[in-house]
């Protein structure tokens, strides 16, 4: 039987490292033999860490690492108006124009994921002063991510972030609680730390990665493998624009009932409301 290649590397590996102790062998380690073994510990480095903190349940929040915040967003646009002052027939200081006009409507859902992360983390902390309990986690990046990060780190509480390695480079925040601040490998192992102790998930305007998430939740409720949980969308302007809900159940992919797996929101008072009410939290 012919060996792959695979294989033939994993032969030379091992016989150039064979005297090397096993959990020393670095490169033993980074081999398709080895692959499981990553796993687990891409499983358990973070859940050592979030057990140490004692945290008991998070708030995850999903969005586009794009979105910029107000004040970036209103720098890029004077400087699109000054461009387009100096050239005003020039078409990509038209274009540009018009991008920085976008990046300042979107940026309003970066202020609303920051002041939703502030409130939520404000109102877990009084509530729970022992286990931390709905404790922002985000995916570690720019934009939403960062904004929800910056909002738990303003209101004094810890902030957790599942950064990812990407063939372009994602810096983690600089809001995330240091010893919360995770780098992984693998996505499947990122949503599983994602949705482990979700008591509620909110997803912002985004791309792919964001849909892949919200999708990923919502079947997961939607086949019971996970525990139902407040789903908030942000932006029923944006959601309903993109994706014709309704469809689904015209055509009979999902049930009716499938469509109250999640509701709207468009302020961090109207978000953090549902949660109290779906679990009875009293909010006074």
């Amino acid at each position: 039987m012919k060996e792959s290649k695979a294989w033939i590397r994993e032969k030379n590996i091992l016989a150039k490292n064979a005297s090397t102790i096993a959990f020393e062998d670095m490169d033993f380690l980074r081999s398709e033999a080895c692959r499981g073994i990553r796993l687990e510990l891409e499983y358990w480095k973070p859940e050592v860490a979030m057990i140490l903190q004692r945290v008991e349940s998070t708030l995850v929040i999903f969005g586009s690492a794009r979105t910029p915040s107000p004040e970036k967003a209103q720098a890029q646009l004077r400087k699109a108006k000054k461009a387009l002052a100096a050239a005003p027939k020039n078409a990509e200081a038209k274009a540009a124009l018009k991008r920085a006009e976008a990046a300042v409507r979107d940026s309003h859902y970066y202020q609303v994921a920051r002041e939703f992360g502030a409130l939520v983390t404000r109102e877990s902390q009084r509530i729970d002063k022992t286990d931390k309990t709905f404790v922002v986690l985000t995916g570690g990046g720019g934009g939403i991510m960062e904004a929800g990060n910056r909002g738990a780190h303003d209101a004094g509480g810890l902030t957790a972030s599942l950064n990812i390695t990407l063939p372009f480079e994602q810096k983690a925040n600089p809001y995330i609680t240091p010893d919360l601040s995770f780098q992984l490998h693998y996505f499947s192992i990122r949503k599983m730390h994602f949705l482990k102790r979700a008591r509620a998930v909110a997803s912002f305007p985004g791309g792919f990665g964001t849909m892949d998430e919200l999708f990923e939740v919502l079947t997961l409720i939607q086949t019971k493998k996970i525990p139902r949980m407040p789903i908030l969308l942000f932006g029923k302007e944006f959601w309903e624009g993109l994706i014709h809900w309704q469809q689904f159940v015209d055509r009979r992919m999902i049930t009716p009932d499938d469509l109250s797996l999640f509701s709207y929101c468009e302020t961090a008072e109207e978000g953090w409301k549902k949660i109290c009410d779906f679990y009875g939290i009293d909010k006074d």
